[in-house]
């Protein structure tokens, strides 16, 4: 199954209520919107990449229910960038204090913040350039850290704020840096 991008700004906005219904009603696909108001349908993963997904996502929980820095978010979790744009990343984090600045009304939805820290997982129907668009989105509406994992080719993407992307092959871990003190996640798993 292939991921499909429908445009229908020209006839139609989807307003946030109307991508939340959207979403209620078609619960067995995800969805996204870009910040032009176009609506991105994605077919759910194969069991190797949902598998993948959730052990990086276990790692990033365990690192967080240790350390309690802030809130870990997986794949299922959509949020409405800066920009305007509706995001899901495979896996996300967002340091506590900013987490906690958000009223109880807008973290029950999709939240309006663009997490500290995103992984997208390439999986066999995703395009490494749409991938790597969204990356730069998220860079760009504020994440400081995000990792581009890519099995198909052995790499990993390191995107940073105000730093140029980063390639390393088929790297064993990936730190959190500052951002994330001690989160170390191993990748051995994927290659």
């Amino acid at each position: 199954m292939m991921t499909f991008t429908l445009d229908f700004s020209s006839i139609l906005n989807i307003d946030d209520e109307q991508f939340e219904k959207i979403c209620h009603n078609n619960p067995d696909v995800q969805f996204e919107r870009t910040a032009q108001g176009e609506l991105i349908i994605m077919p759910p993963v194969g069991a190797e990449s949902g598998n993948r997904e959730l052990d990086i996502m276990g790692q990033l929980w365990d690192w967080n229910r240790r350390t309690k820095l802030g809130k870990t978010f997986s794949s299922s979790t959509c949020f409405k960038l800066p920009n305007g744009a509706l995001k899901s990343p495979d896996a996300a984090w967002i340091e506590l204090s900013r987490w906690n600045q958000l009223s109880a009304e807008a973290k029950k939805k999709f939240a309006p913040i663009c997490p500290d820290f995103v992984v997208e997982l390439r999986s066999e129907s995703d395009s490494i350039k749409t991938l790597q668009a969204k990356m730069q989105e998220y860079i760009d509406n504020g994440a400081k850290l995000g990792w581009l994992i890519d099995p198909q080719s052995q790499e990993v993407t390191i995107y940073q704020l105000n730093q140029s992307p980063k390639i390393l092959s088929k790297p064993n871990v990936l730190d959190g840096g500052e951002l994330m003190p001690e989160f170390v996640c191993e990748l051995d798993f994927l290659w």
